[in-house]
């Protein structure tokens, strides 16, 4: 049997699998992530089992000697290995927040090496373990057979003008990491009692037609700016060529 395909073209279906959803306290992020399908969290707070939400609770383990029990690493390991591997029935994992998981995974680091600061460790291989390890955990993500979230919290930042703007609190380098290897980025907004979304990043311009996944295209609908603008009749314009 060979290996090459019918020559012949196929629609194109293209549903966006990984997202990065950003905003302030309190403004909606854990609400629209818990919309996608069948979520699980691994979770830095405990705001998912607040909800009753299936999660688990990343943490540092340490013996009374205050030597590591067990890492945020071997934690991270193993759930996507069974996430990897098992009928487990969730389609969605939700990293919330990622801010706080880079810095658990540093906080690993120093606990297992039992130094201060990555510096300690000289010649920049602590800094080199941190990025190996938050490397590895995106694309060993990215690689699961389902949906991947990332949440991350707001800060104001300043542009190359000076200007202060509010940008995703992830720190530019992890953010570039992170964003690489997502598909869309979403921002959640609340003004009072109002709670809006809109996409800010995406990899490609996405149409209606080709998302085969009706959950995944249900939650895009009501995020302006996924899909290009349709135009109505009041809008559209005509021109007379003569």
């Amino acid at each position: 049997m060979g290996l090459l395909p019918k020559n012949e073209r196929k629609k194109p279906m293209d549903t966006p699998r990984t997202f990065f959803i950003w905003g302030a306290t309190m403004s909606g992020k854990s609400y629209l992530a818990e919309r996608f399908p069948n979520p699980f969290f691994i979770n830095t707070d405990d705001n998912a089992e607040k909800a009753g939400l299936p999660n688990f609770q990343l943490k540092n383990i340490q013996n009374p000697d205050g030597s590591m029990k067990q890492s945020v690493i071997d934690q991270l390991d193993e759930l996507i290995l069974e996430l990897g591997t098992t009928n487990s029935g969730f389609e969605t994992v939700v990293i919330d927040v990622i801010d706080d998981v880079v810095d658990l995974i540093e906080q690993s680091i120093l606990i297992e090496n039992n130094i201060k600061a990555l510096s300690d460790l000289g010649y920049g291989k602590g800094y080199a373990m941190q990025e190996q390890i938050v490397r590895g955990l995106v694309l060993e993500l990215k690689a699961l057979p389902m949906n991947v979230v990332y949440v991350s919290r707001i800060s104001e930042k300043t542009d190359s003008n000076g200007n202060s703007i509010e940008a995703p609190s992830l720190k530019t380098k992890w953010y570039n990491m992170v964003n690489g290897n997502s598909d869309l980025v979403i921002r959640t907004r609340r003004i009072g009692t109002n709670y809006s979304r809109s996409a800010t990043d995406k990899r490609k311009q996405y149409d209606r037609e080709q998302i085969s996944d009706p959950k995944i295209l249900r939650i895009l609908e009501n995020v302006p700016g996924v899909f290009p603008r349709q135009a109505t009749p009041a809008s559209k314009t005509t021109t007379n060529e003569k």
